[in-house]
């Protein structure tokens, strides 16, 4: 039943799984799948917006949200909440900014940060992360 309503991920035949694209898909989609169960409304994935892909769009009530999901297994450099470097934030406005020209009242940008560890995985969803 889930499978109809989530897209199961499995990883192309030949390629193992530690693959960064498809670990990549893989949180992507374990973070629609959250944002889903907590009330938001599943819009696009991979959206190109002033020329930054956006990694999910969902709506939040009546808010449009960008999504910006990050998964990491290893945290010498922090977790994956840290890896939003200013660079990345700046991008991130930027797509909020065309999103706003095209007519939608006050975009927020949340970030779902997924920690791979040896005991599980911990998903932290930060709400209206980047301002600007």
């Amino acid at each position: 039943m889930l499978e109809s309503v989530f897209p199961v991920f499995r990883p192309r035949e030949g390629v193992a799984m530690g693959d960064a694209q498809d670990r990549g898909r893989a949180g992507e989609a374990l973070a629609a799948a959250y944002l889903e169960l907590v009330g938001c409304r599943f819009v696009a994935r991979n959206v190109r917006l002033a020329g930054v892909e956006v990694d999910l769009v969902v709506d939040d009530g009546a808010s449009r949200v960008l999504v910006e999901v990050r998964l990491r297994s290893r945290h010498d450099y922090g977790g994956a909440s840290a890896t939003i470097v200013r660079a990345k934030r700046e991008r991130l406005i930027r797509a909020a900014r065309a999103l706003e020209q095209q007519g939608v009242r006050h975009p927020r940008v949340d970030v779902v940060a997924i920690d791979l560890t040896a005991s599980g995985v911990t998903l932290t969803h930060h709400r209206n992360a980047v301002t600007g």
